[in-house]
Order: structure tokens, then C-alpha cells, then sequence
């Protein structure tokens, strides 16, 4: 249970930061900004849920570890469970912060593609955008924590991992990589969002799938 509840702690904390910089201070941030407050809020968590359910605060990253068989189908089951519900309470958070301060309520970091796009990307664009994102960090999550050696500075390497996919994915889909964070506000907002957010559940799914194998494959040969 204890993993759980740090999923769930961890995932909120991402929601809510990350989007809630892109929300309420997006125009002064910028895309750098952005993308430092995503990735600055995984490596927050990494050192203080990390040892516990190992920080993977996102379904893609458990769907990859059961793929290579570092975690059980029930954990699996489990944390996705715990990170969808942390993502919704983070961005309850982050509607109940705006609502107080009567901000856009409309503008919840969610994503998107066509006119929600800032540069009018398709969906076939946009699929292919996040699988190849998420395909990246995922592949850079399995490499940093499979070597206990490595554990010191794995933290920081998924973070700036994640940091650097959204500077890339921020012009073209806000950048999702994460089920979980894509799923919230947009039950929030409902609409375009909500209708679109299919494309920022498989394609993050696809891109961890390829990379789980992709590591198998090559990684474990290499040792071996």
C-alpha cells in the first residue's frame, strides 16, 4: 500500500506542478520553463518516493517495467490505479488554486492537436510525435535504473530526460508522455480535450511498449 499511496503522492505533485506552470504562468515561462518545472518536479520526487515504489509516477514507465518484468501484473494494476487518481487530485488542486484567483478555468495544461496544437499539428502527427517522446524517455528510464550504481543520479537524469522531451513536444502537443497527466484535465475540461485525449493514452502506451523491447532486446543482449 505504502507504493501506492507514493504513486499517488508522486503523480499529483507532477500534475499539478507541471501543469499548473504551463496554466497560470505559461506566457511568462515559456516553453523552457515549462519543460524545467516537468522534469524539475520528477526529480523532487525521485529522492523522497524513489526507494519506495521506485517514482514511476506514470502508466507508460509501469507499462515498460512489466514488460520487462521488474514489477508483478497486480502492481501494474495497482499503480495505474493510484497514478490516475493522484493526476485528477493534482489537477483538483490546480482548478480549486485558479478558481480562488478567478483565472481561466479553460486552460488546464491539457493537450492536444489540430487548433489545439500552437503549430496545427495533425493527429497522425500527433501520435507520432508522443510515441517517439515517450518512446525516448521511457527507453532512458529503463537504462538509468536498471544498474543500482546509478541510483544516485538517476533522478536527475529522468528529469532533465523528461524536461528535454517537452521542449520539443510542448509546440506540438503540450507533450504528454504520461497517460495519467493527460487523462485529468481533460476530464476537467471535457470538449476537444476530452474527445482528443485518446491520442495521448495509446500513443505514450505504444512508445513504452517499443522501448521495453527495444531494451530487451539490445541492453540485455549487451550484458549478457
Amino acid at each position: 500500500m505504502k507504493k501506492y499511496v507514493c504513486e499517488f503522492i508522486g503523480t499529483a505533485v507532477l500534475v499539478l506542478f507541471g501543469c499548473g506552470s504551463a496554466a497560470i504562468a505559461g506566457t511568462t515561462l515559456g516553453t523552457l520553463g515549462i519543460a524545467l518545472a516537468f522534469g524539475l518536479s520528477i526529480v523532487a520526487m525521485a529522492y523522497v518516493i524513489g526507494e519506495i515504489s521506485g517514482c514511476h509516477v506514470n502508466p507508460a514507465v509501469s507499462l515498460a517495467m512489466l514488460i520487462d518484468k521488474r514489477m508483478t501484473l497486480k502492481d501494474f494494476v495497482g499503480y495505474v490505479i493510484a497514478q490516475v487518481l493522484g493526476a485528477i487530485a493534482g489537477i483538483g488542486i490546480l482548478y480549486a488554486i485558479m478558481a480562488s484567483a478567478e483565472l481561466d478555468l479553460t486552460v488546464l495544461g491539457a493537450n492536444g492537436f489540430g487548433e489545439a496544437s500552437s503549430v496545427g499539428l495533425n493527429m497522425v502527427g500527433a501520435l507520432l510525435v508522443e510515441v517517439v517522446l515517450t518512446f525516448v524517455f521511457v527507453y532512458t528510464v529503463l537504462g538509468v535504473t536498471a544498474d543500482k550504481n546509478k541510483s544516485s543520479v538517476a533522478g536527475i537524469v529522468i528529469g532533465l530526460t523528461l524536461a528535454f522531451v517537452h521542449i520539443m513536444g510542448i509546440p506540438l502537443t503540450g507533450t504528454s508522455v504520461n497517460p495519467a497527466r493527460s487523462l485529468a484535465p481533460a476530464l476537467f475540461l471535457g470538449g476537444e480535450a476530452l474527445k482528443q485525449v485518446w491520442v495521448f493514452i495509446v500513443a505514450p502506451l505504444v512508445g513504452a511498449a517499443i522501448a521495453a523491447v527495444v531494451y530487451r532486446f539490445l541492453n540485455k543482449k549487451v550484458k549478457e
